[in-house]
């Protein structure tokens, strides 16, 4: 994860900020590159969101200056990801296929989720048919099934069933979590039951102590917190990312 601090366009950004902003995604994606991670999400966090599918236009043009910085910055074997929260799926898209993204994260690909900002809801139909239209079939689409930023709304579908209408309408892989491990696996397994061969990425809670376990069950995983300096949001540290990828590796042998 590359969380970046409020963009331009939104309530909470500090005028004079941006170049700042910029310049620490760059440094945190280095530190991912170097310390032998496959990519990097980068992430707004602009504290208070829009519930629709929408971008304020600078907010988008902030987005792709830091998405292009961090692709140039590294190579064409580091897989970037660009998630404008909460769900503009739209303007992600067109970041990640004009900046030199290769992936987006979808907060509602399908159903609708209720957040602190509101009632999120999904749009497939308009995000497809947008993904088409800029010629970004390659750029792949990640969807939160069940997680911290995505639970389906009335309760009335499981993780399995929520990953195979994600499927359906054209996700590419899925991500999910749950901070206790157990049940977190559980719903790893429901997945591959229902769905095999879609990739299963884990959307936080996992850390040094518990990757060896989690990882073994996943194909990959967003990992924030405990790679940043000073906890959550800080700068990404190349040392932590370098023992984190190592006990992936010993997996790999």
């Amino acid at each position: 994860m590359v969380h970046l601090s409020p963009l331009p366009g939104t309530p909470f950004h500090e005028d004079g900020s941006f170049s700042r902003t910029l310049d620490t995604a760059v440094r945190s994606a280095r530190a991912l590159y170097e310390g032998g991670a496959d990519g990097c999400l980068i992430q707004t966090v602009d504290r208070v969101y829009t519930v629709d599918e929408e971008s304020d236009p600078a907010r988008t043009a902030a987005m792709g200056l830091i998405t292009r910085a961090v692709a140039e910055a590294t190579d064409e074997r580091f897989h970037i990801g660009v998630q404008l929260m909460r769900n503009a799926l739209k303007a992600s898209l067109a970041v990640a296929k004009v900046a030199g993204g290769g992936y987006i994260r979808a907060g509602a690909l399908v159903g609708q989720t209720l957040t602190a900002h509101g009632m999120v809801r999904a749009d497939p139909l308009a995000v497809m048919d947008y993904r088409r239209k800029i010629g970004a079939e390659h750029i792949g689409v990640i969807a939160e099934i069940d997680s911290m930023h995505f639970r389906w709304f009335d309760g009335q579908k499981t993780t399995a069933e929520v990953a195979r209408a994600a499927k359906a309408v054209g996700a590419d892989a899925v991500s999910l979590c749950h901070p206790d491990e157990d049940t977190a696996l559980e719903m790893i397994a429901s997945v591959r039951e229902a769905v095999p061969g879609l990739p299963v990425v884990l959307a936080g809670h996992t850390r040094h102590e518990n990757a060896a376990r989690l990882m073994a069950a996943a194909d990959g995983a967003f990992v924030g917190t405990c790679l940043e300096r000073d906890g959550w949001g800080g700068e990404i540290d190349r040392e932590r990312v370098a023992e984190y990828v190592d006990i992936v590796r010993r997996l790999e042998r």
